[in-house]
């Protein structure tokens, strides 16, 4: 199966599989990034309560994180990874803490979903198993940032709390900034109840149409959302231009033979990775 269309490319290469976005190929000279693709590789280097693996499954996890590292001409070593927790934090990252190894489960990215740098050689990482992982590039300025926003994320604004970090830290433009968003669970299979309907149509009341993005269902007792086409216009309201919001426009659910999701897998369900890095 190829999941390739008019804005990410399928890349299979010795036995790993990822996605690209075409858009930010166009400045391979200066990035690097991937999507992870198969079930059979979990970027879990924790368990969902923050608790240690078993040295085992950790090692597996480093092996899968190698290989994808290796086939896209990263070097793991390089790796920051936040421990995420569905909040707004976003935090500048000027520099590795371990050395020789990647940052993985550090004290000084808890409760941080989102990472920011304009430093060479700093690889950064987010994952998910439905959530909607951001991968932001101001070729301008030269600034990367990787963000995870699931739906508390999203009702917390964090891709602007993101962009407004990058123009108060950086001077980053809105209007130069790439915003690239990574497989999901889309509107199609995001169902919820009563309770988290509201939340969103009490947080969003400045979306004109937010009524079109919650539809109900099943006689008033559920209701679909398309969290995607929230943040894309979060993005267009923060002053991102509409061709610089490059969507996957793949769901995880619906490809969950070849990806992660919560949803389908439940209890034990593994991660999928987004890695982005300035080049040398």
């Amino acid at each position: 199966m190829d999941l390739s269309n008019e804005n990410v490319i399928h890349v299979k290469k010795d036995g790993i599989e990822y996605l690209q976005f075409r858009k930010l190929l166009e400045y391979g000279d200066l990035i690097n990034h991937a999507y992870s693709l198969g079930i059979d590789r979990n970027y879990r280097t924790a368990k969902a309560n923050k608790e240690k693996l078993d040295a085992k499954t950790y090692e597996r996890a480093i092996k899968d994180y190698k290989e994808l590292c290796n086939s896209i001409g990263s070097n793991l070593e390089h790796l920051v990874k936040p421990n995420q927790n569905h909040t707004k934090e976003v935090k500048i990252v000027e520099k590795k803490i371990n050395i020789n190894e990647p940052d993985f489960n550090v004290e000084q990215y808890d409760n941080t979903d989102g990472l920011i740098t304009n430093k060479k050689n700093l690889l950064i990482g987010t994952t998910n198993a439905d959530c909607i992982l951001l991968l932001f590039f101001d070729p301008v300025k030269n600034v990367i940032a990787n963000v995870h926003s699931g739906w508390k994320g999203t009702v917390q604004r964090i891709s602007i709390e993101t962009v407004k970090k990058m123009k108060t830290e950086y001077g980053c433009a809105p209007n130069d900034i790439i915003c690239c968003i990574c497989p999901s669970i889309r509107k199609c299979h995001f169902e919820v109840d009563k309770e988290v309907k509201e939340i969103f149509e009490q947080e969003f009341q400045d979306i004109d149409d937010i009524q079109s993005i919650i539809q109900e269902t099943k006689n008033g007792e559920k209701w679909k959302i398309d969290t995607v086409k929230i943040n894309q216009i979060l993005l267009q309201k923060e002053g991102l231009k509409l061709e610089n919001i490059i969507d996957s426009k793949i769901c995880n659910v619906c490809n969950s033979n070849l990806m992660h999701s919560y949803r389908v897998e439940k209890q034990g369900y593994g991660l999928n990775v987004a890695l982005i890095e300035m080049r040398q």
